[in-house]
């Protein structure tokens, strides 16, 4: 199993610093926000992609890809009515994807809750023709790049869209796009109704992508989540991607955050 951890949880680190510290922790790759690199991600250009790509390989680590991917610039959003907006949420997309592969990454979590919420009087079935249009052609910029967007479900205290890997994966099979699949964030299967090892097992077709977390916002490890079942069902369903630390509580440090979650993923997975 491989490991790896996002890049924000290095809350005012320079991006050397943090992909030197998260290769000297024992992490194979880092996942990066694009907002930590440019307040507006569109100012980007592949080459300086390039470059920061170079940056991580050269202490070791692997570009995994980018999460929150819409947080920055405001005003895109995946479902909304405007068809100016459409477009121009599917254009950033692209962009992304681009930059994702100059960087060396291949995945993209398309996370971004308050990106794709529903509005009351929305029709659901149209809401989703609106996402799908804009996640094919996406798809097609990926497949031309060799990256692949992970759809996240995130939970109904987040948004009101894809709340659960079912309703995900239905959207993903009517996106019927080999470059759109599904993400999984413990997290995010801790407010389904289903046991997390029964969501990982049922999306064994669709997942690309893990992140691991707990109910607490803090790392694997740090909560009451066991990772014993998790890692058995990942095993079973031989995933073969990353399994990425994502966290939203920073403390207490950087530094603890890594080398603890680290240490309790090695240990659940077998891998110490």
């Amino acid at each position: 199993m491989k490991f790896a951890i996002c890049n924000e949880t290095y809350q005012g680190w320079s991006f050397e610093n943090t992909c030197r510290h998260i290769a000297d922790t024992g992490y194979e790759g880092v996942e990066i926000t694009p907002f930590t690199l440019a307040d507006d991600p569109r100012n980007l250009t592949e080459r300086e992609a390039g470059r920061i790509g170079r940056i991580a390989t050269e202490t070791g680590l692997e570009v995994v890809g980018f999460h929150w991917l819409l947080v920055k610039p405001d005003g895109l959003h995946l479902t909304t009515m405007d068809d100016a907006v459409r477009s121009a949420t599917a254009d950033f997309a692209k962009h992304l994807a681009r930059l994702c592969a100059a960087m060396g990454g291949k995945i993209m979590v398309w996370g971004s809750p308050k990106q794709r919420n529903l509005e009351d009087h929305w029709d659901y079935d149209h809401a989703v023709n609106r996402a799908v249009e804009v996640l094919r052609q996406v798809g097609e910029v990926c497949s031309e790049v060799g990256v692949t967007v992970a759809m996240e479900p995130l939970g109904p205290s987040e948004t009101n869209f894809l709340n659960t890997a079912e309703e995900t994966t239905r959207l993903i099979e009517r996106v019927d796009h080999p470059a759109i699949r599904l993400h999984l964030d413990v997290k995010a299967m801790s407010a389904e109704e289903k046991p997390i090892p029964q969501i990982i097992r049922e999306s064994a077709g669709h997942l690309v992508h893990f992140h691991a977390n707990d109910p607490n916002r803090r790392g694997p490890g740090f909560g009451e989540v066991k990772f014993e079942p998790i890692a058995e069902a990942l095993k079973e369903i031989n995933y073969g991607g990353y399994v990425s630390v994502e966290v939203f509580d920073y403390s207490p440090d950087p530094e603890t955050i890594a080398r603890e979650s680290l240490a309790y993923l090695q240990k659940t997975f077998g891998t110490a």
